[in-house]
């Protein structure tokens, strides 16, 4: 008999998610998965060790054969064909509702990067979830402002992001281990939404993070296939979209398409967490992978055009959809010209991607669904996708991915500043149990504040110099934070938010998610 505790306290209607059914479904997901997962993530640091050694990646020798062969990923579902604007965002009630009114085609429910894993909000959100599915969902504010779902629009289709493999749920316990958050996530929606689901004409919709092998999609289709077996529901219903949002991931888009393809829908160009993972996984690799201030590094950049070009081709070539990037700008009314401005480049972006080929891309508000429509239809017109688009022209190398030395852009102070002040700001606001912040007129989530402590932790490693001369060193970062704190005196959660900015940018031992020893503050 399986040893199942729940440690959380109490949080409401909790009692209609952990049901002793739904708790012995996670408890066989856990037995059967969590040791792979484990043997998984020591590979990873292997792997990244080798990298780092030897300042390269390469396409994998021993999966040529998948990548040179003839085969495609499974045709998508009816409600999955157009997918030219998806919305992120929290599964907080009032969020989840815009979403679904929002006029995009997809909601990309976020129980990850835009999610702080408080006990309340894993399992308030899977309440939320499954009265979405029901078209139950309705909410109420403190001022009486009454929130539902319109009966006037289509509502955007349920796509959730469980969180990644590295992340545990310290409030669950099965057999004295903490559960593994990805299985708890998608475990608890699976059981719960899944008949529901395709009782309504849909399904079971995942994107799937952090992922950097396609033995770990491998591991997921696994725990896919049994799921689908334990709760009888056909093989093949459950689609997932993979976030290539890791450099070692770029290597294996194939690979990991291959080894879902009887549950594979696309792969998204997960740009944020991108860079990151190249400041991750070559920090320690030399000067040819320092990269310039946050802002100079745009989708344009040789390194980054590479991977956005080879992600098109390759879904295409099999059939599967290739999903755009995020625009996180939030309009702000009271400043008329800068969202002129950020509008514009919106617009751009969108354009971009839509003659590049992707099929759909990501907006983080409900004011750029139609700009992202706009530039969309403008390509696709009556089409739902571009799947015949395929770029056949695109050839990319291992050297193309991996030229980080030919961006262009200098580091600034302003740019240390910005990176301590931003990687601060969301720090204090993950604590407080928002993952989706508004800073400085963008949506920013974890993904921001890895790529801020990263650089900083690069650029001091290297010492790096400013383009006024100075060198960033461990004491420059700490002046800069006193001064950041000074500025933002009066914001919750300041000092742990600055302790947990300085161990995760200036340790000697570099944490590889800042959210697992935030984690442990909360």
């Amino acid at each position: 008999m399986v040893d199942i505790q729940v440690l959380g306290g109490p949080v409401e209607r909790s009692q209609e998610i952990l049901t002793p059914e739904a708790l012995e479904f996670l408890a066989s997901l856990h037995e059967r998965f969590a040791g792979r997962r484990d043997e998984l993530l020591a590979a990873r640091a292997g792997r990244r060790e080798e990298a780092s050694r030897t300042g390269r990646l390469d396409f994998l020798a021993e999966t040529r054969e998948v990548r040179e062969s003839d085969w495609r990923v499974a045709a998508a579902p009816g409600d999955l064909q157009d997918r030219r604007v998806e919305i992120t965002g929290p599964t907080e009630r009032k969020m989840a509702i815009n979403a679904l009114n929002s006029g995009a085609k997809v909601w990309l429910a976020d129980l990850e990067d835009a999610n702080t894993p408080h006990w309340e909000n894993v399992v308030g959100g899977q309440v939320n979830l499954a009265d979405a599915v029901r078209e139950t969902i309705a909410f109420t504010s403190p001022e009486g402002k009454e929130y539902a779902l319109r009966p006037d629009v289509a509502h955007a289709v349920i796509v959730v992001r469980p969180r990644g493999w590295h992340l545990d749920e310290r409030h669950l316990r099965i057999d004295g281990e903490p559960a593994v958050g990805a299985l708890v996530d998608f475990g608890l929606y699976f059981f719960h939404n899944a008949r529901a689901l395709l009782d309504k004409g849909s399904g079971p919709y995942f994107y799937l993070p952090k992922m950097e092998s396609h033995l770990e999609a491998r591991l997921w289709n696994d725990v896919f296939t049994h799921a689908q077996q334990a709760l009888g529901i056909p093989h093949g219903t459950i689609r997932a979209t993979v976030l290539i949002e890791t450099i070692p991931a770029a290597f294996e888009m194939e690979e990991i398409l291959y080894e879902l393809r009887d549950h594979a829908s696309g792969l998204n160009a997960g740009r944020w967490d991108y860079l990151f993972s190249i400041i991750k996984y070559f920090r320690d690799a030399g000067t040819d992978f320092v990269l310039p201030d946050r802002n100079d590094v745009t989708m344009t950049a040789p390194f980054m055009r590479a991977y956005t070009e080879l992600l098109v081709r390759t879904c295409h070539r099999r059939g599967a959809f290739a999903m755009g990037g995020m625009a996180a700008f939030i309009p702000n009314r009271r400043d008329p010209e800068v969202t002129e401005k950020a509008l514009a480049k919106v617009h751009e972006d969108k354009r971009r991607e839509a003659n590049d080929g992707f099929d759909g891309s990501w907006v983080a508000h409900p004011d750029l669904v139609g700009i992202c429509d706009e530039e969309f239809t403008r390509v696709l017109g009556g089409r739902p996708n571009q799947l015949d688009k395929l770029r056949e022209d695109v050839h990319v190398t291992a050297d193309q991915l991996l030229d980080v030395k030919a961006t262009p852009g200098r580091a600034t102070a302003a740019g240390l500043r910005a990176a301590v002040d931003v990687g601060v700001r969301y720090l204090a606001s993950w604590l407080g149990g928002n993952g989706a912040a508004a800073i400085h007129n963008l949506m920013e989530d974890a993904a921001t504040a890895e790529i801020s402590r990263s650089q900083v932790w690069q650029w001091v490693r290297n010492g790096v110099t400013l383009a006024d001369g100075a060198t960033v060193t461990a004491d420059l970062v700490r002046d800069t934070l006193a001064d950041v704190r000074a500025e933002l005196a009066d914001l919750p959660h300041l000092d742990t938010a600055c302790e947990l900015f300085e161990q995760v940018a200036l340790a000697d031992d570099y944490p590889d998610f800042l959210t697992l020893p935030a984690y442990e503050r909360i």
